[in-house]
């Protein structure tokens, strides 16, 4: 018997040798930035077996088979219909300022999808403003209302936007409703969800979390859009998801979220449309276009050219990752970023710390309290060579500041759903705007002023007296850099 035992150890070691020398193989042949797969061999070889476990659940991009063969299909027929809008008079590049020119050459060639004029653009930062202003365009609505959100929580105005979107249904408006299986689980289990179906409204939960799928799919890839189009006329996007932060979160202890969205006129909310379209087909497999947008533009108004970069799988790879390089890299003057999540790839890294070297001012807006304490401190890892680098990085203290936003040299902007970490940046369905409009960029600007006077800046000495025990909860939690 003791010898039986002995076998069975010997075999168990060496099918475990087998199992991390084969996972180990994996990582080393995959192609992705070095940091990455490092820090994968770190989690591995430091957490037996559950590290093993943690790579086959988050450690590779996987859709799902179904909706990895439906998004490959899907590639093709959008690249057609977006490059239809370059015969649109919207569409003149001639017109465009040196920020937009680039990233509109970039999006073009690698999906088809051009930056278009003749936008209005209204930027709203107040909770009740931008719920209340949904409210009256869904009563207003006449024919179709398409959402998708990560996160609807319900409580507070959230459910007057959830009230009016069932009267709109009621009275014929055709609702079609995505919302992530994740972010918005309690109201797929509330009686809101019941009554939305009951009134004919489509809900539909993307990337189900199901205990038969952990496996199958990778559980933190999540459906992070922010899109609500009506009539395909109007449209918003943006941080918020659908929540009233009054009744969000409030046990947290971080206080109550701060984000923006921003309503949208003119040929981008077709460009908007078409993405929810692409989303609604991923989980659903139905396939529908918006109509082309109306493009007879002015030439003696204000352009307001703006790229809409999406991103996600079965999307050009980093789309939105590139976007944000090639703006910071083109930018004279300064560059300021908030985000509530930081915990950048090493690239991203180097970008931020050459801008500041080569005398631009460079400043990052971040939470000084987070709802992830992992994130919060692998954060703090970054802070000592970007601040040698010369990069000003300010904490904020009036909230979790949700807002994701980048203001380039005041004249251009990219602002949406992205945060700055590799999940958003690599994994997520994600949306931004690329913005050429000097006057919402103004107002962009003088919005993220107002979260720095409400912020503290980090001081490079004090920094480096902080105590042994920052610092090794900070190089902990950086190794788990690949889970956030």
């Amino acid at each position: 018997m003791e010898k039986f035992y002995h076998f069975l150890t010997l075999a168990g070691i060496g099918l475990y040798w087998i199992l991390v020398a084969g996972v180990t193989i994996r990582v080393v042949l995959k192609r992705r930035a070095v940091s990455v797969s490092l820090a994968w061999l770190m989690i591995i070889y430091i957490i037996p077996i559950l590290g093993v476990a943690c790579y086959f659940l988050f450690g590779e991009l996987n859709l799902g088979r179904k909706r990895a063969e439906r998004a490959k299909e899907m590639l093709a027929p959008f690249a057609d219909w977006f490059s239809l809008l370059n015969d649109c008079h919207a569409h003149a590049p001639e017109n465009f300022g040196r920020h937009i020119y680039r990233i509109d050459e970039l999006c073009n060639n690698r999906f088809g999808l051009p930056a278009l004029s003749g936008n209005s653009l209204s930027l709203q930062s107040s909770p009740d403003e931008i719920l209340h202003s949904i409210i009256e365009d869904i009563e207003n609505a006449q024919t179709s209302i398409r959402m998708v959100f990560y996160i609807w929580h319900p409580g507070g105005l959230a459910d007057s936007v959830a009230s009016a979107l069932i009267q709109a249904a009621k009275r014929g408006v055709d609702v079609k409703l995505l919302l992530d299986s994740a972010g918005s689980h309690r109201f797929l289990r509330s009686e809101w969800e019941k009554m939305m179906r009951t009134a004919g409204i489509e809900v539909v939960q993307a990337l189900e979390v199901s205990p038969w799928r952990i496996f199958l799919r990778r559980l933190d890839l999540r459906q992070h859009r922010k899109i609500i189009v009506i009539d395909e006329k109007i449209a918003y996007t943006g941080s918020m998801n659908l929540v009233d932060p009054a009744y969000f979160k409030q046990d947290s202890g971080v206080g109550q979220w701060i984000d923006i969205m921003i309503r949208v006129t003119g040929p981008t909310v077709n460009v908007l449309s078409a993405i929810h379209c692409w989303d609604w087909e991923v989980e659903t497999g139905e396939r529908t276009f918006p109509s082309l947008p109306e493009c007879r533009i002015d030439p003696d108004e204000p352009q307001h050219p703006v790229q809409v970069v999406p991103s996600g799988p079965g999307m050009p790879e980093h789309l939105i990752s590139q976007v944000l390089t090639l703006a910071i890299n083109q930018a004279n003057r300064s560059v300021r970023i908030t985000t509530p999540y930081f915990v950048p790839s090493a690239d991203l890294v180097a970008t931020l710390k050459m801008t500041a070297q080569r005398g631009i001012n460079v400043e990052l807006i971040i939470p000084h309290k987070n709802d992830s304490v992992m994130v919060q401190w692998a954060s703090r890892a970054f802070y000592s060579e970007l601040l040698s680098a010369g990069v000003k990085i300010y904490e904020f203290y009036g909230g979790l500041l949700h807002t994701k936003s980048v203001v380039i040299d005041e004249e251009f902007c990219l602002v949406g759903t992205v945060n700055m970490d590799m999940r958003s940046l690599w994994l997520n369905f994600e949306l931004t705007l690329a913005i050429d409009d000097l006057e919402f960029t103004k107002e962009m600007y003088w919005l993220q002023q107002s979260y720095m006077d409400d912020s503290h800046l980090v001081d490079i000495d004090q920094w480096k007296n902080r105590s042994m025990y920052s610092r090794f909860l900070e190089r902990v939690f950086y190794l788990f850099n690949p889970l956030l």
